[in-house]
């Protein structure tokens, strides 16, 4: 049943005591010769369900042969056999097991789901510079109206270089888009829109992968977008180094800022300042 763990005296002890527990000498001696009884050799190929047949080439209980010949008798059943394991199919490498299972039943495993949710973008992160002393300046009334007038205004924007406003921050806002030229070209009209309505905004752009959570995203490309924002300044947009590789050849400009270490990412990050 668990030949790897023929060595390991606590692995004994726990099916020691499953055994004893389990039944009476009696009664597993009768369960085993019943079950050696058994031959469903001569119905299988009337068998129409489909079939998934999994074995181990090292299960020390029933020879891999047996497995094979199970499987080739059901027409159209699928064989997977794994170079090794046991008898005892909990143990050992159970998630490739069970992810052959899923994948069976249900066409795909939960893995590949959560790669579906992952999507290449390009993120952007939006902040009002100097927000709590606005506020304090302006009394919350003002700076209610101020801020709505700042989300009405950003998903417009975002809205016409077609991105995806994820969410509102509470004092910036946190869009996505499948280019990088419209995204930068949206970072730059928000930053002159919102200076037009007394609100300084700087931004910040990464393009990678994102995973998408619900109504919300996830991944290091954002965590590298909103620490590119956070070395920018009053009215500026800045951006790693992968976004202009990427636009290269446009219309948009881009001025050298210097090489930064990002909190909570590796190495240095090369980042430019962006205008038209």
């Amino acid at each position: 049943m668990f030949a790897s763990d023929a060595g390991n005296p606590e692995a004994l002890n726990r099916i020691a005591k499953f055994e004893k527990l389990g039944s009476s000498p009696g009664a597993l001696k009768s369960y085993i010769l019943s079950n050696r009884r058994i031959d469903i050799n001569p119905i299988l190929p009337v068998v129409r369900t489909p079939t998934l047949v999994l074995h181990r080439a090292t299960d020390a209980q029933v020879p891999v042969t047996l497995g094979r010949k199970l499987a080739a008798g059901i027409p159209g059943a699928k064989y997977i056999e794994y170079r090794s394991g046991d008898h005892a199919f909990w143990t050992g490498d159970i998630e490739i097991v069970t992810g052959d299972i899923e994948e069976f039943i249900t066409g795909q495993r939960a893995s590949e789901g959560i790669d579906q949710e992952r999507i290449l973008a390009t993120v952007l992160f939006t902040d009002i510079v100097g927000s709590t002393n606005l506020a304090l300046q302006l009394g919350d009334h003002r700076w209610r109206d101020l801020l709505d007038n700042h989300d009405d205004l950003s998903g417009r924007i975002v809205s016409k270089h077609r991105g995806t406003l994820v969410k509102s921050t509470g004092d910036g806002v946190l869009a996505t888009f499948d280019g990088p030229g419209r995204a930068v070209r949206c970072a730059l009209a928000l930053s002159e829109e919102s200076k037009s309505i007394g609100l300084p905004v700087r931004a910040g752009l990464h393009c990678g992968e994102v995973e998408i959570r619900g109504n919300d995203i996830g991944g290091i490309a954002v965590h590298a977008a909103a620490r590119v924002m956070a070395q920018s300044g009053s009215n500026e947009v800045f951006v790693s180094r992968v976004v202009t590789d990427l636009v290269a050849g446009t219309d948009l400009k881009f001025a050298e800022r210097g090489s930064y270490e990002l909190k909570g990412l590796p190495g240095k990050w090369d980042l430019f300042a962006a205008s038209r």
